[in-house]
């Protein structure tokens, strides 16, 4: 089945499929659905952007979904947020992923754990290591446990600062 479209949805997708800048998928999501506009059969696709078959289905559906919202936004809307319209179709959906195991109360108060000099809670190091500093929420009983290695992808994704080893206080 033939996507039908307008040139302006053609010329968008156009600029996203050959973008250095887009994300793969996105390009690859691009090109598929340009290739259904011009005829081009499930098979053929496949072939030419080397993706399963279920996939050139589910993004011709999806944008076939979404055609007629774009279609009335496009003669309201400046080019560079129509773009970004037709760039949040070939987004992925939101997945849910396992739940958080700790709340963001506990997080915070990791965070505070953090920001305290370790001497102040007697141990002799200038700065806190991911180790040093799971041993101490747990002993605060802030978490029940928490591993060393997720203390130490927390710290980094809130970029807050431990050294690397433990440094120690020299008296």
């Amino acid at each position: 089945m033939k996507i039908e479209m307008t040139e302006s949805q053609k010329q968008v997708l156009g600029e996203i499929s050959r973008s250095t800048q887009s994300a793969h998928a996105e390009v690859v999501r691009a090109k598929i659905i340009l290739l259904r506009s011009e005829g081009e059969s499930g098979c053929r696709i496949t072939e030419k952007v080397g993706c399963h078959r279920n996939t050139v289905a589910k993004w011709c559906k999806r944008w076939m979904a979404e055609q007629e919202k774009l279609a009335g936004a496009e003669k309201e809307t400046e080019k560079k947020m129509y773009k970004e319209m037709v760039k949040e179709v070939l987004l992925d959906e939101e997945r849910s992923g396992r739940p958080s195991k700790f709340t963001a109360e506990q997080l915070c108060e990791i965070i505070a754990v953090a920001c305290q000099p370790p001497e102040e809670l007697g141990y002799p190091i200038t700065h806190w290591t991911p180790n040093e500093l799971a041993i101490e929420v747990v002993k605060q009983d802030i978490v029940e446990s928490i591993s060393v290695r997720h203390i130490g992808r927390f710290l980094k994704s809130v970029r807050v600062e431990t050294a690397p080893v433990a440094v120690l206080v020299n008296e």
